[in-house]
């Protein structure tokens, strides 16, 4: 009679753990499954989700439009509108060869922006390159079109923290040389109330890249600025070496001939021949007050 007692016990003992046993390898089953979801979840969202800016529905309105005649010409064929900036991004070196925008002096204003992440932009069909690439690459992710020149509105300067307006620049010289031509710009701006500006890093074979995707890291910057009226306009054009220099601006200056000859894009090409050449031919220091 004990022994069939304890017989029984030991049975509901082994039933007891048995049960104990599937239990622990269903919910590990489960917490496996369910680890599995997150890890595919969180996989798709970095690699396919780009959100859009917050402020975008707010903003509907305010545009900016840089003009047709003055739209330089897109080597790789995509070119980019945004609502106060406009690119040709160039999928082979994962960065704009170029961004057009226009400076108002009433753009110039002083308000305090809280600074954004930097996205994927969500208009390049071919993903612009994530900002991932330029972690601990020893480079800045160096703006194109300055956040500094569109702070007249939250979505006006969220919009330049897409990743298709920035290219890998030397903290030196983000800060340095490129920073003062950015400034003096500026002063333009006020000085003239419409100038119309150009800027890219120069894409050529043979660059050092960083990053999974490859980001071309440019050996020199150039800016064009632009102002006057179509018949009437006085252009400048930098051509920067992408290191620290304490020279004055002025000497950076070269004609649009030369640019182009290094760049592969013809700047101008919407205008008549003939003040197309006049345009591109010469270097005006004098128009321009340093």
């Amino acid at each position: 009679m004990k022994l069939t007692k304890i017989n029984e016990r030991l049975g509901l003992i082994f039933t007891y753990k048995l049960q104990q046993m599937r239990v622990r390898q269903r919910n590990k089953l489960i917490y496996t499954i369910v680890l599995l979801f997150f890890i595919v979840l969180f996989w798709a969202i970095d690699n396919f989700y780009t959100p859009g800016l917050e402020s975008d529905i707010k903003d509907t309105a305010n545009i900016t439009v840089f003009p047709v005649d003055l739209r330089p010409t897109a080597t790789f064929g995509e070119i980019v509108e945004h609502r106060h900036y406009i690119l040709s991004y160039n999928e082979r070196y994962e960065q704009a060869e170029w961004v057009a925008y226009v400076l108002k002096k009433d753009h110039l204003t002083y308000d305090d922006r809280e600074r954004p992440y930097f996205i994927e932009d969500p208009k390049v069909k071919t993903k612009s390159a994530d900002w991932r690439n330029y972690k601990n690459s020893g480079f800045d992710r160096g703006h194109l079109c300055p956040a500094g020149d569109r702070r007249f509105t939250e979505f006006a300067y969220d919009e330049t923290f897409y990743t298709s307006n920035i290219s890998p620049m030397r903290s030196d010289f983000n800060a340095g040389v490129w920073n003062r031509l950015e400034m003096h710009i500026r002063k333009w701006g006020k000085k003239y109330r419409t100038i119309y500006v150009i800027t890219g890093g120069i894409l050529q074979e043979g660059l050092v890249t960083i990053g999974e995707e490859s980001v071309a890291v440019p050996e020199a910057f150039y800016k064009i600025v632009v102002r006057g009226k179509p018949n009437n306009m006085e252009v400048a054009a930098f051509l920067i070496p992408h290191r620290e220099s304490k020279k004055s601006l002025s000497t950076f200056l070269i004609s649009i001939d030369e640019l182009e000859l290094r760049t592969g894009i013809d700047y101008f090409s919407a205008l008549p021949d003939d003040y197309e050449q006049k345009l591109e031919a010469s270097v005006k220091k004098v128009a321009w007050k340093f």
